[in-house]
């Protein structure tokens, strides 16, 4: 999806903290499935609710039009793609049973699941399969399908042909993500508007009462197309707007999950007999953003003085109490062509960094403004950090922290000088966060940096056509070096996912993107 669509579409990525804080994590943490308070011998118990504290409220059900992570992992509690990933970050089948692909990597051929049905019992079809990407086609937006799509077609009773008109390594992946979920055709008669407000489709539950600027309620989907699931009743997603908060509501026993755990609460939570904190490594980086445009992040070697000047090692240790791990490179290394032990990055040398900053055309320094969240305890540490040691090379870091939302509109409207932020890849593959992060003719441009490298474009495009193995590997390499040495952005340090519960809640499970599938979650006394 872009705006009007580019002639060089790029595919973007849900930007996890547009919407939430940063997830801070053990990183010692198993990449696989965590399932939180899993029970071996019990068996689950239907009935229940669950209510999960987050930092921000769910705002639209538009699934080809959103891209933050408040929106995003509801919106794929309703709607679901042909294919999924589990939380190793493998392609499974999902909406589809199976699919071949041809020879030439160019025709696609997919089965629809037997006695799928939408959440009002009507059934699934391949024309609402049809109609759904040709929409996202159509629309553009922020996660567009990228892919070289030639056609969509439907195959009798239950197939659908996609046919691209040339090869695209990431095509199965891409799909998996959240804003290619399949909702009825024609939007069952209804306008985009109405039909978004009570949205339709085959997840595992529906809409129950929704208020865009607190709390959303989901009942589960009796029409469900796995047999018993979900086993809970209800869903509540329940805003509370700053993590401290959260923390003290899940131990005074007033919710009984939150999606974002504060690392300094990590060793206090997990020391409760009656809460259960689970881990998953991650596909989110936290980094600190300049925004080329402006006068003095626009020179690369201010950029370069900057990165030199930073102790990332020391920031990570200071701010997540030693529970992430420190980030060498843009793509984390659970997802495959990662850099991150490559060397790349600059290292910390207070020294090298005045040498560098005398290169460029302020070598006296310079005072400039870091934009922050508010809210979020641990930005505001790393932004402290960043400030005290960027004085030492003579530049003035003034911090603003603003609300969530407009926090969101300045960097949406490129209204920044730097800004901490985390970037959230939506499927597993190297595509997603570097095209997101390093295209200037994407939907971010660069991530809202403006960056732009006419060897990182080219490198863009070959990676996308280049089937999986070491050449590949060798240009998303390539792409991390000449970005290490660019420095658009900082990466800081690699979050795993955390999620904490009541000692109650079992089988939550946790995805590397950060969502949460709640079909197997169930309830003890």
């Amino acid at each position: 999806m872009t705006d009007p669509r580019p002639l060089r579409p790029r595919r973007a990525l849900t930007v996890a903290a547009l919407a939430v804080a940063g997830l801070i994590v053990l990183s010692a943490c198993s990449t696989g499935t965590a399932s939180t308070g899993t029970t071996a011998d019990a068996e689950p118990t239907a009935g229940g609710t669950i209510t999960l504290g987050r930092v921000a409220s769910v705002t639209s059900f538009d699934l080809n039009n959103e891209i933050t992570a408040n929106n995003a992992f509801a919106i794929d509690k309703v709607f679901e793609p042909l294919v999924a990933f589990d939380a190793d970050g493998q392609i499974i089948p999902w909406l589809a049973s199976e699919w071949t692909i041809s020879e030439d990597g160019l025709t696609y051929a997919f089965t629809l699941r037997d006695g799928v049905t939408f959440s009002d019992g009507t059934e699934l079809t391949p024309a609402d399969v049809v109609f759904s990407l040709e929409r996202h086609l159509a629309v553009g937006g922020p996660l567009p399908l990228d892919a070289p799509i030639g056609s969509i077609v439907a195959d009798g009773d239950a197939g659908v042909t996609i046919t691209l008109t040339e090869a695209y390594t990431p095509f199965l992946a891409e799909l998996s993500g959240f804003q290619n979920g399949i909702f009825p055709a024609d939007f069952q008669g209804k306008s985009e508007t109405d039909f978004f407000a009570d949205p339709i489709g085959t997840g595992p539950f529906v809409v129950s009462e929704w208020d865009p600027a607190g709390d959303l309620t989901f009942a589960a989907n009796e029409n469900y197309w796995e047999s018993g699931q979900p086993y809970i009743d209800t869903l509540v997603y329940k805003l509370i707007a700053d993590d401290t908060q959260l923390t003290q509501q899940l131990k005074a026993g007033q919710i009984n999950a939150i999606d974002e755990v504060n690392s300094a609460d990590v060793e206090s939570l997990k020391s409760s007999a009656d809460i259960t904190v689970e881990t998953v490594g991650s596909w989110e980086i936290e980094q600190m953003f300049m925004n080329t445009t402006n006068t003095y992040f626009g020179d690369r070697n201010v950029r370069r003085a900057i990165a030199m000047s930073l102790d990332r090692d020391g920031i990570t240790q200071a701010t997540t109490f030693g529970t992430a791990e420190v980030a060498n490179s843009l793509i984390p290394p659970t997802i495959a062509s990662s850099a991150n032990d490559e060397g790349y990055a600059l290292d910390f040398d207070v020294d090298a960094a005045k040498a560098e900053l005398a290169k460029s055309a302020y070598p006296d320094g310079f005072t400039a403004t870091l934009l922050i969240a508010s809210g979020n305890s641990l930005r505001a540490q790393e932004a402290q950090i960043i400030q005290e040691s960027l004085s030492k090379i003579g530049i003035t870091i003034e911090i603003e922290s603003i609300d969530i939302a407009a926090f969101r509109a300045r960097f949406f409207a490129y209204d920044f000088d730097a800004m901490l932020n985390s970037g959230q890849s939506d499927y597993p593959d190297p595509d997603a966060l570097v095209s997101f992060q390093a295209d200037p003719a994407g939907f971010s441009k660069s991530y809202w940096t403006s960056y732009e490298n006419p060897d990182v474009t080219a490198l863009l495009d070959e990676g996308r056509t280049t089937a999986d193995g070491a050449d590949r590997d060798a240009i998303y390499l390539e792409i991390q070096k000449i970005l290490a040495e660019d420095v658009p952005y900082i990466p800081l340090f690699y979050p795993s996912t955390l999620k904490a519960t009541s000692s109650t809640v079992h089988d939550l499970t946790v995805l590397p993107n950060g969502s949460i599938r709640f079909q197997d979650a169930w309830i003890s006394e």
